[in-house]
């Protein structure tokens, strides 16, 4: 594992008054939740009071963004601080690549214990992958390859799936605190990383949750939406009203036990010394964005894919609630939570930055663009692959089918040389006032819009031709981005 020392930050964090413990550390995602889908963000019909009393009281993230507008990757980045292109992790099915250095290998050397629960979805989680989250530096996993509904089927410790009933973020987190329980009976610093199954489709929920939204199919009466059957696992439609009403039941219940997780906290002494932080994966999905300020949706790079909730909470630390307007993206955990722990960042590039400072109030402004990539990697199934296939064959049952299938299989090609078409796909460059988006094509058609997203949350207003300056430098950082990533993703990083 090659690691470089940690210049400057002990300067920076002294602010902070860094005691010799090191806080107990806890990640959890929410899968497809939107920006917008939160009480604090002020949706129209959502009740979330954990998450809205975590913004009133911790930092919150108004800025905050996915890596990616879907879900594998976004998960990769949070994993790596690394754009999930340099290691191949293009989109939902590909997996990450077992050379990688994670936030939970730096962790677990900082001597913390490490655990996973829940969505997994960066490889299989059975015990012969070499991706699963053992091999990726948790000591403990209770995990799925990918989503779960109610009654999640779900491997502990890469073993046969087992049935777990009840609801899904109930029983993510009650095994999180048994986890938790048994770390601090050691006397050793928690290192949770939890990633619940909801809210993403298809959609359940217990009575008590589905009641508070009795009124929603009344409001969205004559439409209807595509989505996966919970009966057949295929493609259905149904209406529009009914769907939303077990979605928003899904991010009450995921809300709800959050709550539970902070009571638990509490009632231990812990959570003055636990940082917390809260995100989505993505924007919300095609079927439930029905009341988002921002354009496009989860898959796209506009502000409605890849926008998602961010908060943090850090008692000790945090002690003052705050709005931070700074941009800020997942790639940013795992720079921040080295510095925190006062570990040696990964020796290969990095995509985040800390957020340390935004925490102390000496960051408002992020200094260097974010990069976005839907990579057209088609072409990619051509190489050969990083593993036997057979190593990427998932074990964790799920409704939604892939075909025949009732699972997930994932992949991941070796990249040996970068070629033109490389460059690529749909990409977006996020500076702290524009965002350039750029659909660059095979037979040589390149596309750009120009958004001071300030002034235009929206993205209505296209400045390319008004500010060809600004849209042309954009142009050019861009493209010194992608060949960073591509040469990350001939593997050059790991040599």
């Amino acid at each position: 594992m090659k690691l470089f020392a940690v210049v400057g930050f002990a300067l920076v964090f002294s602010a902070m008054s860094v005691q010799a413990d090191r806080p107990n550390i806890i990640l959890l995602m929410g899968d497809d939740h939107g920006w917008d889908e939160t009480g604090y963000n002020g949706h129209p019909h959502l009740q979330t009071p954990i998450l809205d009393q975590m913004a009133a009281t911790g930092l919150r993230l108004d800025r905050f963004y996915s890596a990616h507008p879907t879900c594998s990757p976004t998960r990769g980045s949070v994993m790596t601080g690394r754009h999930p292109n340099r290691y191949g992790t293009f989109t939902p099915g590909f997996s990450i690549r077992p050379q990688e250095i994670t936030v939970a290998h730096l962790m677990h050397d900082a001597g913390y214990r490490c655990g996973h629960f829940g969505k997994w979805h960066l490889g299989p989680v059975k015990k012969t992958s070499p991706t699963n989250p053992g091999a990726m530096g948790f000591d403990e996993w209770l995990s799925h390859d990918n989503f779960f509904e109610l009654d999640p089927v779900l491997s502990r410790n890469g073993g046969p799936p087992k049935k777990f009933p009840g609801e899904s973020s109930e029983v993510i987190i009650a095994e999180t605190i048994q986890f938790l329980d048994q770390t601090r009976k050691q006397d050793t610093p928690f290192f949770a990383v939890v990633w619940f199954g909801s809210p993403h489709e298809p959609y359940s929920g217990l009575e008590k949750d589905l009641s508070l939204y009795d009124d929603i199919p009344a409001k969205y009466a004559g439409k209807s939406v595509k989505l996966t059957s919970n009966e057949t696992g295929r493609p259905t439609k149904r209406p529009l009203g009914d769907v939303l009403r077990e979605r928003y039941a899904e991010i009450t219940a995921m809300d709800r036990s959050i709550g539970t997780l902070r009571d638990w906290l509490s009632d231990h002494q812990l959570r003055d010394d636990t940082l917390l932080w809260y995100c989505g994966d993505n924007g919300t999905s095609s079927d439930g964005i029905v009341t988002s300020p921002f354009r496009g949706r989860k898959g796209n790079v506009y502000g409605g894919g890849i926008r998602v909730p961010g908060v943090i909470e850090w008692p000790n630390r945090i002690k003052t609630p705050a709005i931070s307007q700074c941009n800020a993206v997942t790639s940013d955990i795992l720079p921040t939570l080295c510095q925190v722990t006062q570990s040696p960042l990964p020796d290969r590039p990095l995509d985040g930055v800390s957020l340390v400072p935004v925490m102390v109030g000496s960051m408002s402004r992020r200094k260097n663009p974010i990069g976005f990539w839907n990579f057209a990697h088609k072409g990619d199934a051509k190489n050969e692959p990083v593993f036997d296939p057979v190593l990427q064959q998932g074990t964790t049952p799920l409704v939604k089918m892939m075909g025949d299938l009732h699972t997930r299989n994932f992949r991941n090609y070796h990249h040996p040389e970068i070629k033109e078409s490389d460059f690529n796909g749909e990409l977006a460059w996020l500076g702290d006032q524009y965002k350039l988006i750029a659909n660059l094509k095979s037979n040589g058609k390149a596309k750009y819009e120009l958004f001071d997203v300030r002034a235009d949350p929206s993205e209505s207003d296209d400045l390319v031709k008004k500010l060809p300056a600004v849209a042309d430098e954009m142009k050019l950082q861009l493209h010194a981005w992608q060949q960073s990533v591509l040469e990350s993703l001939t593997a050059a990083d790991y040599k």
